[in-house]
């Protein structure tokens, strides 16, 4: 059993005046042993530790919103080769609003998102040719739009004007082009790597959050972000879309049934050779997960 959760949002309850804030922190783990088990089976041991915090500002018809969301996960096969990293996630978002009518806000919001450590293709190797790391790739979003709040379970922002940065913090995997920057060219001495580590996009972005409780002790978390990039195939939409389904076994342990899709047009992806392949492709991850889970206030 693979462990993940791939969305902790925060409930739109009614906030208070001033600061405030809430989180948790959670440690899941999963295990499996086999001895002359005649099906054949392999031996596991799997964990995954999460940290999500908000903190919110709230003053007359101004707010600020600040969320850090967090994952990291590994599966033991083997503890004489390297685990299998199975959920890692870094995610930071800042909202500013301003009271414009009852449910809509003017806002400014800023988007952080990256991972904590290296990541492989494990059906090709896993000591060599790593695919990603901490900052490479990193995606920062900054723009200025709008946000709807018809109740407290759903929310919507909308910027028509957002400049979106993507970086890949890396010599190697900026110079296969990974993540959608470009190449670097070996013969041309005129080329800065710092140039082909990071890639400037401008466009529109929507993101659209949805919490409900579905019955007692069940509860289920969306979000779903779109980009379009003005300056390149504005046809072209950029998707993550997150769920989780999470039921509550008491105050502390709870199972969840995670979903995660992404498609992005300018993310490369390698055959069993190495070798890049044109297109793109929808990446899907989907992780049942049961742990302890405690709540921060």
């Amino acid at each position: 059993m693979a462990l993940s959760l791939a969305i902790i949002t925060f409930a739109q309850d009614e906030q208070p005046q001033g600061w405030s804030h809430k989180g948790n922190i959670g440690l899941n783990f999963g295990q499996s042993s086999y001895t002359n088990w005649a099906a054949g089976g392999q031996n596991s041991i799997n964990w995954q530790g999460l940290f999500n915090y908000g903190i919110f500002y709230l003053k007359d018809n101004f707010k600020w919103d600040n969320t850090l969301t967090t994952s990291l996960g590994y599966s033991y096969f083997n503890f004489k080769q390297k685990p299998i990293k199975t959920d890692d996630k870094i995610e930071f978002t800042s909202l500013a609003g301003l009271k414009a009518s009852e449910h809509l806000n003017y806002a400014a919001e800023l988007a952080f998102r990256s991972q904590f450590a290296k990541g492989w293709n494990y059906e090709v190797d896993s000591t060599v040719h790593y695919i990603s790391k901490f900052l490479a790739p990193a995606y920062i979003s900054l723009g200025l739009g709008v946000e709807w709040v018809p109740n407290p379970h759903f929310s919507l922002y909308f910027s028509p004007i957002t400049g979106r940065v993507t970086i890949v913090n890396d010599d190697y995997l900026a110079s296969i082009g990974a993540f959608g920057v470009n190449s670097l060219d070996a013969n041309d001495t005129t080329q800065h790597a710092k140039n082909a580590k990071v890639r400037y996009e401008f466009g529109a972005r929507a993101v659209a959050k949805f919490q409900y409780p579905l019955a007692k002790n069940i509860d289920f978390n969306s979000k779903l972000e779109l980009f379009s990039n003005y300056l390149n195939h504005p046809e072209r939409i950029d998707v993550d879309w997150q769920n989780m389904l999470v039921l509550k076994v008491n105050d502390w342990l709870n199972c969840n049934v995670a979903t995660h899709l992404i498609y992005d047009y300018d993310i490369p992806f390698y055959g069993d050779d190495g070798l890049k392949i044109e297109g793109s492709k929808v990446q899907f991850k989907e992780v049942l997960a049961i742990g302890f889970m405690v709540n921060l206030k």
